[in-house]
């Protein structure tokens, strides 16, 4: 079962910062006042304040004004944003996405792999266990253009069948002139968990750390 671990979305830091800086500034424009405001009282009747230096002042003061609300309005934009990206992110707990990656999950006997290439080619197809990177099966398919997906019977060039695992595949290719052709790997698999504790969401797919940019597409949601 998919598990959503306790919500901290890594902003309190960043908060807290924020907060201290909105009471320097209120501290500073409380000064600001005070002593706008000593000046006027003190100042001499036969040399009054002159009013190119007061009005320098009161653009100051506005100055200080409008930093204080900008602060405040990009601080709640930042929080909103993340709210809004965690929010998204967690909708896909449960669900089977396709992804940008190499390495999947070997069940029942199955792990499978989308490869992509842009024209007809042959592709070299090498699986090794995630865990220990040890090579187990080699092997050269023929690929269309477009996606296409490459099944794994879990069994290993010596006959052996593999247990069930984390599994890396890498694949080159080449066209009918032995020229070489741009592949990319995807696997399919179910969101298991999701941190957000750091400054972006970080879904767990198949024991691998994937960010929402990684997710091509949506297959299905588990039940």
């Amino acid at each position: 079962m998919a598990t959503v671990p306790p919500i901290t979305t890594g902003t309190g830091t960043s908060s807290v910062s924020g907060a201290l800086d909105n009471v320097e500034i209120a501290s500073n424009f409380t000064t600001f006042l005070q002593l706008l405001t000593t000046q006027l009282k003190n100042q001499n009747p036969l040399d009054p304040l002159d009013t190119n230096q007061f009005t320098q002042q009161l653009v100051q003061f506005a100055q200080v004004e409008q930093q204080m609300k900008s602060n405040d309005l990009l601080s709640g934009l930042v929080l909103l944003e993340k709210s809004a990206e965690a929010t998204a992110a967690l909708a896909y707990v449960g669900s089977t996405v396709v992804v940008d990656g190499s390495t999947a999950q070997l069940a029942n006997g199955q792990a499978k792999w989308t490869l992509n290439v842009s024209k007809p080619s042959t592709a070299t197809v090498t699986i090794k266990d995630a865990t220990t990177g040890q090579s187990v099966y080699t092997g050269t398919i023929g690929v269309n253009p477009g996606n296409q997906t490459f099944t794994w019977d879990g069994r290993g060039n010596d006959g052996r069948v593999w247990p069930d695992g984390s599994y890396t595949l890498t694949a080159t290719a080449l066209d009918s002139n032995k020229q070489s052709v741009a592949i990319s790997t995807e696997v399919e698999a179910v969101v298991d968990s999701i941190d957000l504790t750091g400054s972006s969401p970080v879904l767990s797919i198949n024991g691998q750390n994937y960010t929402l940019d990684k997710i091509k597409r949506i297959v299905r949601s588990s039940g």
